[in-house]
């Protein structure tokens, strides 16, 4: 009978000792040997490929260290790169091909998710989210599940599926609580986010209701990995579009007491006011205006323009409430600080305009046309180029304008053909008899 493979008892044969060299372990470094191919020698695992046939099916296993699962993570490298690098044409038809070359399944899996990615790099959503669910097919109990389940929810959203997104938020949860993991941390922060993202959904969605409550809930969990000033700010946006306005007025004063520095003070002081004048206190909406209008912090040379588009925004929409009202002074106070904001005719012009009408109501008519004819000296400024709302404005400033100076050389006129009172002399008056004496002719 033939012997097979005599080769493989040369090294037992050699009666090698202990200590030598060539009987020594494999370095630290050698790739990791698994039960069934521990027995086998390393120059034999690392020429699997010379074994090449077509007339046996793959084991679905590739030993470690072999050029071929050397070959496979190179070019899962090279795809990344490239994706990565958004050379997403040459990354996707790369992962396809990694992926039908029968890959161990560790690579598999990455490849799998580095081609949703790059379909995600592509705004291709939809087919993202299938390749998603696909993985999630493949491995139901992989630990990348809870993190899968979030970047679909993300995904979903962005395409405007929310009701479906929520569903995969809340699968986040319950898949984070099956699986057996030591990563206790890192699935811990996934289900935060995920409550965070179910509260994001609802704010984003409109239903102000809902998202108040579950940011409510953030705020009562304590989380350190919580960015509470942005829950507390969302929470006090959602309370304002409710209008609940007691507790914006409560959680909003706290917010600017807790972040003196937070870029969201200007909206926070736009919400206060407000809240304010719904519930008809009247000096405290108004200062509420008269700080935003004054304040100088960081934030306001850090974005002098969003500082502005507040200032103007939370101006303008209470001094037209109060003018509404008949609460001129105060309105007047108001448009006088937003005029000075601005210097583009733009802006100035329709502020002037209201600073004139509102000195009309307070019966100071030259003061009143003293805005008017500066909104008449700026209709140059204006160019060519002027609005038509802007153009009104002037044509109506101009309009008040002529009717002042008629009115005030009408009422001159009068007083100069008003009849003086003629002198009384006093020498021809009767004086009338004392009512005693009247009472006494009036006796029968």
């Amino acid at each position: 009978m033939r012997k097979c493979c005599p080769g493989l008892a040369l090294v037992p044969a050699l009666g090698l000792a202990a200590g030598d060299p060539l009987a020594t372990a494999p370095p630290t470094n050698a790739p990791a040997r698994d039960a069934a191919t521990n027995h086998i020698s390393e120059a034999l695992l690392d020429s699997q490929d010379r074994l090449a046939t077509n007339n046996l099916l793959p084991d679905g296993r590739t030993p470690p260290g072999s050029t071929q699962l050397a070959d496979w993570q190179q070019k899962l490298e090279l795809a990344r790169r490239e994706r990565l690098t958004r050379q997403t044409k040459e990354a996707i038809p790369n992962l396809v091909a990694l992926l039908a070359a029968g890959a161990p399944e560790n690579i598999q899996r990455t490849a799998l998710l580095e081609l949703a990615l790059a379909a995600q790099d592509n705004n291709d959503l939809p087919r993202a989210q299938q390749i998603l669910a696909q993985y999630l097919s493949r491995w139901p109990q992989d630990p990348s599940v809870p993190e899968v389940l979030l970047r679909q929810g993300l995904i979903l959203r962005q395409m405007g599926l929310n009701g479906l997104a929520l569903t995969k938020f809340y699968a986040v949860m319950t898949s984070a609580l099956v699986l057996k993991n030591d990563q206790v941390g890192y699935y811990q922060r996934l289900v935060l986010q995920a409550q965070t993202e179910i509260a994001e959904t609802y704010y984003d969605d409109g239903k102000n209701k809902e998202a108040a409550e579950f940011l409510a809930r953030l705020l009562k969990q304590d989380s350190p990995g919580l960015n509470k000033h942005q829950i507390e700010f969302k929470l006090l946006r959602s309370l304002a579009a409710l209008g609940r306005n007691d507790e914006v007025i409560s959680r909003g004063g706290d917010f600017l007491n807790r972040y003196p520095d937070a870029a969201e003070r200007p909206h926070v002081r736009f919400y206060l006011a407000n809240a304010y004048k719904q519930l008809g206190r009247n000096e405290e909406a108004l200062q509420q205006v008269r700080v935003l209008l004054q304040e100088e912090q960081a934030q306001a040379q850090a974005d002098p323009q969003g500082w502005a588009y507040w200032q103007k925004r939370t101006g303008n929409e209470i001094a037209n409430q109060l003018y509404r009202e008949g609460d001129y002074a105060r309105a007047l106070e108001i448009y006088l600080s937003l005029a000075q904001l601005d210097s583009t005719p733009a802006w100035q012009i329709p502020v002037w305009y209201q600073v004139g009408v509102s000195y009309e109501h307070l019966d100071q008519p030259a003061k009143a046309g003293e805005n008017y004819l500066k909104i008449i000296q700026r209709e140059p400024a204006l160019g060519t180029n002027a609005t038509p709302g802007l153009k009104a404005v002037v044509e109506m400033a101009r309009w008040r304008r002529g009717f002042l100076d008629w009115e005030s050389q009408a009422e001159a006129r009068n007083r100069l053909l008003k009849p003086q009172p003629s002198a009384v002399d006093t020498s021809t008056v009767v004086a009338p008899p004392p009512a005693a004496t009247l009472a006494q002719k009036a006796t029968p």
